[in-house]
């Protein structure tokens, strides 16, 4: 199915942007699109300050969105370079659903590991088995409530050994006394539930364990006073919206028609980078609980990787890396990016089945 013509630009210009080096989230994307609807728009300067807004352009990157933007809406040329683009004859074709393609090289070499993670962007879906019964979901499901890490609130309760006097609820209870306080009442903190963000990679090299860890996804959104689950590949998707419907079928079926990197190429450091890119998802992480499941293996340079760990680790509670390899018990992280965000890692834990996941999630608050 085609998209509406009047959305291709606007999806060229995140294309481009990407290519670019900026971290477009598909989000951020899809906000774009609202904000243009808000607005009319009644000009072109409109959809111009809409996508500075949504798409979150640093200002020092402002000339080169300029250039980008009048090359798509209006047509006109931008300098050689600015495409992202080189000479090089040994491309990979990577489909966008704008139904454009998109260069990007191929590597053949493989990593340490002897698992290939692909660098271009290959866009697909598939259908999302809901599976049966399973006694680590069934596990998760019942002790997630109690066994989910929890953090002191500002609201506080009655107690019988608590750290401030309750005068509010002394003098409450005067008048039934005749105005006598006869017992020194003491109130606590609430806790409250720490939200849980979940970074799940669907690459092709994780493609045998995306579908258990999707309905672990789902049982953990279901179970978890405040969870949070993105996928990884070569973008960033936020699927919490379609893991909130309590039925495991329709909602991996949405999921599936979300996710359209699935299977496709690995570019964890870039996509977490367009996770902190949008103001609402950083939020999300501050305090929380984020754990990233994938093998890390990430095609190029480490750089992207190891600055938004870095990050990351400095605003989540704790930050935990779950990977398949770490099931061999003689295993090292031998690849140079994942070896690199060792220092930021609270856990380099197993992630190869979803009882490893579960057991790990229910066990976070002890381990703290």
């Amino acid at each position: 199915m085609s998209l509406p013509r009047p959305l291709q630009p606007v999806l060229s210009l995140a294309q481009a942007l990407r290519r670019q080096g900026l971290h477009v989230a598909t989000d951020q994307v899809t906000d774009f699109i609202s904000a243009i609807g808000l607005l009319g728009p009644r000009s072109l300067d409109d959809i111009y300050r809409a996508g500075r807004a949504t798409l979150a352009i640093p200002h020092e990157r402002k000339p080169e969105y300029e250039a980008l933007f009048r090359a798509i809406f209006l047509g006109q040329n931008i300098a050689a370079g600015m495409t992202g683009e080189d000479d090089d004859e040994d491309e990979v074709t990577a489909y966008e659903p704008t139904g454009r393609t998109e260069s990007a090289e191929a590597d053949e070499q493989e990593d340490e590991a002897g698992a290939r993670a692909a660098l271009a962007e290959r866009l697909g879906q598939r259908p999302l088995d809901p599976g049966e019964g399973d006694a680590a979901l069934a596990d998760l499901a019942r002790h997630a409530p109690r066994a989910l890490p929890r953090r002191l609130s500002r609201r506080r309760k009655a107690a019988r050994r608590g750290d401030r006097i309750d005068l509010r609820r002394m003098l409450r209870d005067a008048p039934r006394n005749d105005g006598e306080a006869l017992r020194l009442l003491v109130s606590r903190r609430r806790t409250r539930q720490r939200r849980i963000v979940l970074l799940i990679d669907v690459s092709g090299s994780m493609k045998e364990r995306t579908e258990p860890l999707m309905r672990l996804a789902h049982v953990l959104v279901q179970a978890a006073d405040h969870a949070e689950v993105f996928t990884l590949g070569t973008r960033l998707t936020r699927i919490t919206p379609a893991l909130a419907v309590p039925n495991r079928e329709r909602a991996l079926g949405r999921v599936s028609e979300l996710v359209a990197d699935i299977d496709g190429g690995t570019r964890i450091g870039d996509a977490l980078l367009a996770y902190l890119a949008v103001p609402r998802f950083a939020g999300q992480a501050r305090g929380a609980a984020v754990v990233v499941i994938s093998d890390g293996l990430e095609r190029g340079g480490p750089e992207a990787m190891q600055a938004a760990v870095a990050r990351l680790s400095r605003m989540a509670w704790r930050l935990d890396w779950l990977t398949p390899l770490a099931a061999d018990p003689g295993f090292a992280p031998r690849t140079r990016a994942l070896g690199s965000v060792l220092p930021w890692l609270d856990t380099l834990g197993d992630g190869a089945s979803v009882r490893a996941v579960a057991d790990h999630l229910l066990n976070m608050a002890r381990a703290a």
